[in-house]
């Protein structure tokens, strides 16, 4: 049986639903030794922001039991610079570029979807929301009226698709989705990390130097697949599950719990060929449960 991977998600079409989530997979040259860039379903590199900006004060990273704490603070070169240095690289791949964008204003978030508007290398924009590292960074994902007028600005001015990023660290995660979707987003990516922090009960003193930072890994794919479920029960867009991915199991029990695509984060740094793993491994699981495409599997969770 030939079975169908490629997906939908509103405007944007993937060869594959398998794509690497921002910030845990560089700018993808540092990867090229390992992975094959090109047989990805989209690649996500480091989110970028108006201005270049130097990050949080260490330290950033903190292993923890079953996952791992970052407070990097959004640390990047800015815009200008990615589109002249980054751009070009990225767009020659041969996989769907999902660039992340994250702004302090909502003009912040406008211009640079403008901006990244003019490229054709940029197959959908990613409106990083719900970053909980950076000063007013989740405020855009916490209130729906906030969050839809923004994804109706972002869309009325570039002709890219627009997928929002959640952040779980909401009372309704659901309700978020609502308002992206009445903001005219082609599809959610959930989830963001989890707020957490890590101590050191000696010196008592926090672990990160920025004291809070965002949980990710297998530890909070249990949280991710509630957040994709009630997403799938609440609304219609088309949902990136994001949250542990470390299996094929994991990628197809998010297909089950309603996400069309996912996305493999931390497990790109213990495992880097994952994702091209899971890829070839994808057909044969489909196959086993007689589907033969991912949308046939997508929501089927029975309750």
């Amino acid at each position: 049986m030939s079975v169908e991977l490629a997906v939908q998600l509103g405007r944007l079409s993937l060869p594959n639903p398998v794509l690497v989530a921002s910030g845990t997979f560089g700018y993808a040259k540092e990867m090229a030794g390992i992975v094959d860039l090109a047989k990805l379903g989209g690649i996500l590199p480091k989110t970028i922001t108006s201005s270049p900006r130097p990050g949080n004060k260490p330290w950033r990273t903190v292993e923890t039991t079953g996952g791992m704490l970052n407070s990097i603070g959004l640390d990047n070169d800015g815009i200008d610079y990615f589109v002249a240095n980054h751009l070009p690289y990225l767009g020659s791949l041969g996989s769907p570029l999902v660039v992340s964008i994250a702004g302090k204003t909502r003009e912040d978030f406008v211009a640079m979807a403008s901006q990244l508007g003019d490229h054709a290398q940029v197959a959908a924009i990613e409106l990083n929301i719900s970053c909980p590292n950076v000063s007013g960074g989740i405020d855009f994902g916490t209130d729906p009226a906030t969050c839809e007028k923004l994804v109706a600005e972002v869309r009325a001015a570039c002709p890219h698709p627009i997928i929002a990023k959640l952040t779980p660290n909401v009372t309704s995660i659901a309700t978020i989705a609502k308002a992206a979707e009445a903001g005219g987003a082609d599809a959610v990516s959930a989830i963001n990390t989890v707020q957490g922090m890590a101590i050191d009960w000696r010196r008592k003193k926090p672990m990160l130097g920025n004291v809070i930072g965002g949980l990710s890994g297998p530890a909070i794919k249990p949280v991710a697949l509630r957040c994709v479920f009630q997403i799938a029960k609440a609304t219609s867009i088309p949902i990136i599950g994001i949250g542990g991915i470390s299996s094929l199991d994991d990628v197809m029990e998010f297909l089950v719990a309603g996400a069309t695509a996912i996305q493999i984060g931390t497990a790109n740094y213990f495992d880097p060929t994952l994702s091209n793993r899971v890829i070839k491994e994808l057909p044969d699981a489909l196959e086993s449960i007689g589907a033969a495409s991912v949308s046939e599997v997508v929501g089927t969770l029975h309750t």
